[in-house]
């Protein structure tokens, strides 16, 4: 199967690789573990980067979002070995997939099993949350949801003590193209206040480079009792963004819909980011983000939440991305 082939099913599955045969390119998947107790916080990132030579490597990022480490792990290109058929990716001896996660790493060992995946939905026209935008060839970033929210069970060994995630929550998505936006906001969480109940948030503002200009995109999806809440810049929303001191508020509003979100910044720390397929950007993120979440049918509110171990990135000039 060529390249061109391999790319063309990717495109109608965002969580399988797409870098087949491709320069100056990135791809990684953000995977979020929080246990139970809720005092165990990672996002751990497998992916590769490949120059404009086509030279590559292969790495993995671990994030504390307690205790506010990250480490970097570099790998040889061809310890990046990815699935055509399903998304399936191995870095060395780890391994990761929409079902399970197996960690090598010099500080983290040990495998988390993943249950009740909650995909983004899929439509002709809609591979996945960029909606048509999957198709356009020539996009900086594209992104992808591989699961709103789930649950884990299994144990990691870190730094010599073992975590129990036996009803932990999880998050995955990820990202591909050549670089980062130039400036972006993003946040998520799934950690709400009615543990009975499935709700999880992800937002992203981005700066989008478009034909020699560039607009402002947005992607939400807010994912309440088995029912999917979509804010999008391709199904006409809109949308108000203001920083006001410590926090971030911002307003969707789609039809008869409109979610408004006040993220609480929290301390975080450094990740790597991709400028032109290499990885030598950076970014702060924190895991310990807040986030107040109220849902509207029209005038009428029904849901309001709070958001706990809420990931947080501000990238780039901000200020673009506020409104009046």
């Amino acid at each position: 199967m060529n390249n061109l082939l391999k790319r063309w099913k990717a495109t109608w599955n965002p969580e399988r690789y797409h870098g087949w045969g491709q320069k100056a390119y990135f791809e990684g998947w953000y995977f979020k573990i929080v246990n139970e107790a809720e005092d165990h916080a990672f996002a751990i990132i497998p992916g590769i980067s490949i120059d404009e030579n086509g030279n590559g490597a292969a790495f993995i990022q671990l994030m504390d979002g307690k205790k506010l480490e990250a480490h970097y792990f570099d790998f040889k290109a061809k310890d990046f070995k990815p699935s055509i058929e399903r998304f399936e990716v191995s870095v060395g001896t780890n391994y990761f997939s929409a079902n399970k996660i197996i960690l090598d790493l010099p500080n983290l060992k040990g495998t988390v099993e993943i249950a009740g995946t909650t995909a983004w939905p899929k439509s002709l026209g809609a591979p996945g949350i960029m909606g048509w935008y999957s198709f356009v060839p020539f996009m900086q970033c594209y992104h992808g949801v591989v699961s709103l929210h789930h649950t884990l069970k299994g144990k990691l060994d870190y730094d010599g003590k073992e975590i129990d995630f036996e009803k932990g929550i999880g998050y995955i998505e990820k990202d591909w193209g050549t670089s980062f936006p130039q400036c972006w906001i993003w946040m998520q969480s799934n950690h709400f206040d009615a543990l009975d109940r499935k709700v999880s948030l992800m937002a992203s503002v981005a700066h989008i480079p478009w034909m020699g200009n560039y607009f402002i995109g947005f992607l939400v999806g807010f994912y309440l009792d088995d029912r999917l809440y979509k804010f999008a810049t391709y199904t006409g929303a809109k949308r108000t963004t203001i920083i006001n001191g410590d926090q971030v508020e911002i307003s969707f509003k789609q039809g008869k819909y409109k979610l408004d979100v006040i993220a609480h910044k929290a301390q975080g720390t450094d990740l790597i980011s991709p400028i032109s397929g290499q990885m030598r950007g950076k970014v702060n993120e924190s895991l310990l983000a807040i986030l107040d979440v109220k849902l509207f049918e029209n005038s009428t509110l029904i849901y309001t939440g709070k958001g706990r171990n809420a990931g947080l990135e501000l990238g780039g000039d901000v200020e673009i991305l506020l409104t009046s």
